[in-house]
């Protein structure tokens, strides 16, 4: 691949805690983009973080810590496009708990460049260390995870609606205003929503594929996707459209368990309500016998264990999706445009130009 420049380029990387990651994240970063300004946003690492990033700072002049108040990942972007945007053309994510390829944001580049995209979306395959996220990672490459989410798996290049975020074009990111960060989960794809309202095509990347590691536990596991199911209601409420079938599916695991354990309790006064537990019982044989059957292809016997995984994600999806479809709370309106933070010379933000632009 040709020498990359990258001095049109914002590259931000959200952290909370990565010390484990970011050193070799950060230096193949580093090796790999050029004149590209990469900007840290931290959210109140506890751990050795800030330390990490302070250190390779002080040897690239290309680096830069944030401090990100709000701590979510969508916050983070849009504080590191408001500060560093100025005069930059493209803006690209990169997720710490993750594993990039070599030359990642170039491939980027040339992709967007060569297919005329305003963003460029990579898929995600997972890999775990322990055992249970050995499992985690089993169910998530999997149908039985993910339900054949066209991301989730390496196969060819193309348009899409939604991919894992990778890389926009700065100037359209601003205008459309951003994440929302009233969205502590599928901001993503919300953020595609808008993006693709306002015109733009979102490129999906096969040679440009990470690897992702998942949870380690049960419960951080569920929290994760409780959180997902809830991003996603809150998106329908602004976006309406259908609901995929793979969407559908895990939204009746909840229910499944409320009218079976209504079927256990009704037991005893006649056995004819346990025909109330078929669906559950039917969830749980799918999902184990799935787990297993991913656990033979692999020869794992912590694959094996992917039907407990997978069940962990659909109840937290269930649970997160029909509790906030529930829920009374406003939705509130969509982000108005990102305006550049004004240099300490300058108007006020509110009569700032959105010098960006200027980039195009």
């Amino acid at each position: 691949m040709p020498d990359f420049d990258g001095a049109d380029m914002l590259i931000v990387v959200p952290c909370l805690n990565e010390e484990a990651y970011l050193p070799a994240l950060l230096a193949k970063l580093l090796r790999n983009v050029g004149g590209a300004l990469v900007v840290v946003a931290d959210g109140g690492s506890t751990d050795r973080s800030r330390e990490i990033v302070r250190n390779l700072a002080s040897r690239h002049d290309n680096l830069v810590l944030l401090e990100n108040p709000k701590r979510m990942q969508g916050a983070a972007v849009n504080l590191a496009a408001r500060r560093y945007g100025a005069g930059r053309r493209w803006l690209v994510r990169i997720d710490a708990h993750a594993r990039y390829p070599e030359e990642f944001v170039p491939r980027l580049v040339l992709s967007a460049q060569g297919m005329r995209a305003t963003s460029v979306v990579v898929p995600m395959t997972t890999r775990g260390t322990g055992c249970f996220q050995k499992a985690a990672a089993a169910a998530q490459n999997s149908v039985l995870g993910t339900g054949g989410a066209v991301h989730r798996h390496v196969g060819r290049g193309q348009w899409v609606e939604h991919g894992h975020h990778a890389l926009f074009d700065l100037v359209l990111f601003m205008m459309v205003g951003g994440y929302d960060e009233d969205f502590a989960a599928n901001e993503d794809s919300e953020l595609d929503r808008r993006l693709i309202a306002a015109g733009g095509r979102i490129w999906l990347e096969p040679d440009a594929a990470i690897v992702y590691h998942p949870r380690a536990s049960v419960s951080a596991l569920f929290r994760q996707y409780r959180n997902y199911g809830k991003g996603r209601a809150r998106n329908l409420k602004r976006h309406p459209a259908p609901l995929k079938l793979r969407q559908m599916l895990p939204i009746g695991v909840l229910p499944a368990i409320a009218t079976a354990l209504s079927a256990f309790a009704a037991a005893p006064f006649g056995f004819g309500a346990m025909v109330l537990a078929i669906p559950m019982s039917c969830w749980l044989a799918v999902s184990l016998v799935g787990g297993a059957l991913l656990g033979m292809r692999a020869r794992s016997g912590c694959a094996a264990c992917s039907g407990i995984a997978a069940m962990t994600m659909h109840a937290g999806w269930s649970l997160g999706f029909i509790g906030e479809a529930l829920s009374r709370r406003r939705m509130p309106p969509s982000p108005s445009s990102l305006r550049l933070d004004p240099l300490p010379d300058e108007p006020s933000m509110d009569e700032t130009p959105l010098r960006v632009a200027q980039a195009t």
